[in-house]
């Protein structure tokens, strides 16, 4: 996506007519990838984001709520993850852009090198089991990724809180981090992505018209664990930011804490806000890395 970043770079700014998307991509109040936010903003600007988004959100709300009626009489008739995941990979593939691919692949490697940062740095516990995902291409998709980036949240959460409650140890405040699990260099060697005139579905689109897609594919209860996950954003980032004593950094973590679930009509923008908190707390890690190679 060095590419985008490069067009960004480039903008000439007219002061009659300022770009938001440009604004936003000159602006540092919070840490982000350049290529990574170059690929966000790029994708938003699309004229489906500004015109067809409106629509399908409507449409992609309502069958959420239709298939919940559906899977309360229902909750456990289809329960199809290989289905869904080959389902998520044909339209990945065919219909969405390559910077939403860009960045969905990413975000599976960036929330493992997270998850590892925070095992890393929690002391006197006994070795906890990691399920990483370093998803390079798009067939990575069809080894139920998805389902299995959510339980790996969970299980995180469960084993780590188990082995800290056994050692009789809580997180805190480390003086030198251990950040060999942050990748700092933003080289990761994802395949090229399909880039024809059907892939023009931007993220934001893609996401709600997936949200309801796994929903029916999933049971009841799965679609639900899955929905709730994404506001275990605060917990994650409650762990890092007691690790490294910079809670002022969790500004852009705003999915709301999970101890109050939110409907699943709201699970697409979630899924958002989602991948948005994780670029913003792997980019604070990495600027953190970096400095602390500095002072070395």
């Amino acid at each position: 996506m060095l590419h985008k970043r490069e067009y960004f770079e480039k903008l000439v700014n007219d002061p009659r007519d300022p770009s938001h998307w440009h604004a936003l991509f000159l602006d540092k109040s919070i840490p982000f990838s350049p290529d990574a936010k170059a690929a966000f903003l790029y994708d938003s600007s699309r004229k489906t984001k500004q015109f067809l988004y409106p629509f399908v959100r409507v449409f992609a709300r309502l069958g959420i709520m239709l298939l919940q009626v559906f899977k309360a009489i229902v909750p456990n008739v289809i329960n199809a993850p290989k289905m869904l995941h080959r389902s998520l990979y044909v339209g990945m593939k065919y219909f969405i852009t390559p910077e939403a691919n860009y960045l969905i692949l990413r975000h599976f490697v960036l929330g493992s090198e997270v998850l590892r940062f925070i095992k890393d740095n929690v002391k006197n516990i006994e070795d906890i089991p990691m399920h990483p995902l370093k998803p390079m291409d798009l067939n990575a998709v069809k080894d139920n990724l998805f389902l299995q980036h959510d339980l790996n949240l969970y299980n995180f959460i469960i084993n780590l809180n188990k082995a800290m409650e056994s050692s009789g140890t809580t997180i805190q405040k480390v003086e030198a981090p251990d950040y060999s699990a942050i990748t700092t260099d933003d080289s990761f060697p994802f395949a090229h992505f399909r880039d024809k005139w059907t892939n023009c579905l931007d993220l934001a689109n893609a996401i709600e018209i997936f949200t309801p897609v796994y929903q029916f594919f999933l049971t009841d209860n799965d679609f639900w664990r899955a929905s709730n996950s994404l506001q275990l954003d605060e917990v994650i980032g409650l762990y890092a930011a007691t690790i490294l004593n910079c809670p002022e950094k969790l500004v852009a973590l705003n999915n709301k804490h999970p101890m109050i679930p939110l409907p699943t009509t709201t699970a697409a923008f979630r899924l958002t806000l989602h991948g948005l908190s994780t670029e913003v707390l792997h980019a604070l890690l990495v600027q953190k890395k970096l400095e602390a190679q500095r002072m070395a």
